[in-house]
């Protein structure tokens, strides 16, 4: 529900569940269109599957949905990485909120099952929009020691970002439009490997983007794919 009239977001938010006195710890600048925020508070009582994500009412009629990239429960910390692009008003709320700020943050849900557990080899998609998941899922690939790689579609002005964050076996795809030629996503090397031709492909980011990958491993694997686009060119929200 990316967009409502006031009164349905007014009545929802007398009866959603809600985490009070929520203090903005930091806000960190990580390029000219990503940033991190971290929030401080209370969220021992919480589950985080991979996934979780927290609702952002960002105006009277509009929410924006962030991934949680990160959380420590001991420390108290939870963190999201959000993209700003343009004037939209999910950029210009996380544009207005500095650390210091005490915030009632709407509880964190999940209702996709992003991890598939039980794959030997994980493959993630994604762009700016998806970092927050991908850092999600780095602490259980290594703990539950699977084969995994990051394919990432980057402008150039991220193309440091992913080994700023901690990220591991990733590849950086520039934003020229490959993901949408079949022929040479066809040629990709993962497509070439006997070892991924039964992965699990997690896909999201750019609807686009993610659709035509998901085609070229049909067309090329036995694998299995989760695919949920973030965001579509020409559309307001997902």
């Amino acid at each position: 529900m990316p967009s409502a009239p006031k009164w349905l977001f007014d009545a929802v938010d007398l009866i959603i569940t809600k985490l009070s006195s929520i203090t903005i710890s930091n806000v960190q600048l990580l390029s000219a269109s990503l940033k991190r925020i971290s929030f401080a508070g209370d969220f021992s009582k919480i589950n985080f599957p991979v996934g979780a994500y927290i609702d952002f009412r960002v105006n009277a009629t509009d929410a924006r949905r962030y991934t949680v990239s990160n959380v420590d429960i001991e420390k108290g910390i939870l963190e999201i990485i959000v993209h700003l692009h343009g004037n939209g008003p999910g950029s210009n709320f996380m544009n207005g909120l500095r650390a210091g700020d005490v915030v009632d943050l709407n509880r964190p849900r999940s209702e996709r099952n992003y991890y598939a557990k039980s794959a030997e080899r994980l493959l993630i998609f994604g762009d700016e929009t998806s970092l927050g998941l991908a850092c999600a899922f780095l602490p259980e690939l290594k703990k539950k020691k699977h084969q995994f790689l990051y394919y990432l579609e980057l402008d150039e002005e991220n193309w440091n970002i992913p080994e700023q964050l901690g990220l591991e076996n990733f590849v950086v795809f520039p934003k020229n439009g490959y993901f949408k030629n079949e022929t040479w996503l066809d040629q990709l090397a993962i497509f070439q490997s006997k070892a991924w031709q039964e992965a699990h492909y997690v896909l999201t980011g750019n609807a686009s983007s993610a659709q035509a990958f998901k085609k070229a491993i049909k067309r090329n694997t036995k694998g299995k794919v989760f695919l949920h686009g973030y965001w579509l060119a020409g559309k307001k929200g997902l």
